[in-house]
């Protein structure tokens, strides 16, 4: 079943009765524990470091000059994601579609936020910080999956480091199957590309059948 907006809803509404300042959100939302808000750390630690090193999806969140946000699934099999030291991490890219948004947004702001997910774990972990984009052929090396090197590296100079509570996880129960879609009724990104673009041919191709799933690296 396809969600839509009910008519009922009156966007130019919601727009009007919408929160201005910080002491309306608190207002909503109550105020946070000091202990909260002083939960992130300007370095990572031996511990965050392996929790990132069996992260094998990310996300990372960036933003163009103008401030035109972007969110990037990235992830591999095995994590070779490196620290240089506890200020730095660095995040190797892979084959993908070439248009490469997150990296032309960094080009023009550096601010990036990444939220780490390992499987089967509940709680994640987000980096916050500036980053650079990196061809070094040693540093793309190291971080090799099989015989390919990375395309280039994503060196991430730390802001913030902080733990992230399970509610999210927990609420969605992503990690429990029985709760799970059926997959012939989520939309492929075959049919939603040509629904967005006005396509109207029916596909005889097989469901996610899509060339690049047998072309990873």
């Amino acid at each position: 079943m396809f969600m839509t907006v009910p008519p009922s809803i009156d966007v130019d509404r919601l727009v009007a009765t919408s929160l201005t300042s910080a002491a309306e959100l608190e207002a909503v939302l109550g105020v946070p524990h000091p202990n909260i808000l002083d939960k992130h750390r300007t370095f990572t630690t031996p511990l965050v470091r392996t929790f990132v090193s069996m992260a094998r999806f990310f996300v990372l969140a960036t933003s163009d000059a103008d401030g035109n946000c972007d969110s990037s699934p990235r992830g591999d099999i095995e994590s070779t994601v490196l620290f240089p030291d506890d200020r730095t991490v660095v995040i190797p890219d892979r084959p993908g579609n070439r248009r490469a948004d997150s990296y032309r947004n960094i080009l023009d702001n550096p601010h990036v936020g990444i939220m780490f997910l390992v499987p089967g774990v509940d709680e994640v972990v987000r980096i916050n910080g500036r980053a650079t984009l990196t061809v070094d052929p040693d540093m793309l090396q190291q971080m090799s999956i099989g015989s390919r090197p990375a395309q280039l590296g994503l060196v991430v100079r730390v802001d913030e480091v902080y733990v992230h509570c399970a509610r999210a996880v927990l609420r969605s129960k992503v990690f429990e199957p029985q709760t799970w879609p059926d997959t012939d009724g989520v939309p492929t990104l075959r049919e939603m590309s040509d629904e967005l673009h006005g396509i109207t041919e029916v596909s005889t191709e097989p469901k996610r059948s899509e060339d690049y799933r047998t072309a990873l690296y």
